[in-house]
């Protein structure tokens, strides 16, 4: 059964989305504070987990940076519409979605679907050729979800491998944000311009810690992006 780590400092909120979820045949757990949820986070084993970030004791935004350091959880962040900063940080932390306050949870419930469908990494005992991209220094294991550099591993979420796999394929062509969007998210799901962008900085910041001359995912303005095989 899937597993879902919900944090929350809003008893109504947990009370009601996680009855949500479970009708949906999800295990559910359920925390009050940012220090408990990541307690928990660290001890157990979940699919996703779904944070509040403004929470006492540790933010959502703290409880995210410290799983990254050891996790690739897919997150997605519950936020207030005034907190279009914490946001758009929250994002370039890695997190995989924002859904803001009030929520319909029958949109929360389909972006969950569609990050855990993303998530699935196929078992397989052997690798065919096939499975595998090498556009110069860079190397995509599609059935792992797994991303070299130089032959060096760098950790990736769901999200960040689909846009560089996107972009990857293809060197030299331009990808809108458009087009991004639809090969990271259903099309049930709505993200801004602001939200690729922000993935994209991500995935540049990760490149250039083990290469800081790193410059393959090229910007251009007002059109897109484009991968570039050195």
């Amino acid at each position: 059964m899937t597993k879902i780590c919900l944090i929350d400092d809003d008893q109504n909120i947990l009370a009601s989305l996680s009855l949500a979820l479970k009708s949906e045949g999800y295990e559910i757990s359920t925390f009050p504070d940012g220090f408990s949820g990541l307690n928990s986070l660290k001890e157990n084993i979940y699919d996703i987990a779904i944070l509040d970030i403004k929470m006492p004791r540790l933010d959502g935004l703290e409880v995210l940076q410290k799983l990254r350091k050891t996790s690739d959880l897919p997150v997605i962040f519950l936020t207030s519409k005034d907190e279009e900063i914490d946001q758009l940080l929250g994002l370039k932390m890695g997190a995989d979605d924002y859904i803001t306050k009030p929520f319909s949870q029958k949109l929360l419930i389909e972006r969950v679907k569609t990050i855990l469908r993303r998530s699935i990494v196929k078992s397989t005992n052997t690798t065919d050729n096939a499975d595998i991209i090498i556009k110069g220094r860079l190397s995509l294991n599609m059935n792992r979800h797994e991303c070299f550099w130089n032959n060096l591993p760098i950790k990736l979420t769901v999200t960040e491998f689909l846009l560089l796999e996107t972009l990857a394929i293809r060197p030299g062509y331009v990808k809108s944000r458009d087009q991004l969007m639809s090969a990271a998210y259903d099309d049930s799901v709505y993200v801004d311009d602001r939200t690729i962008d922000s993935h994209i900085k991500r995935l540049r910041r990760k490149f250039k810690n083990i290469d800081e001359g790193f410059n393959s995912i090229e910007t251009l303005y007002g059109v897109g992006y484009r991968y570039i095989s050195d």
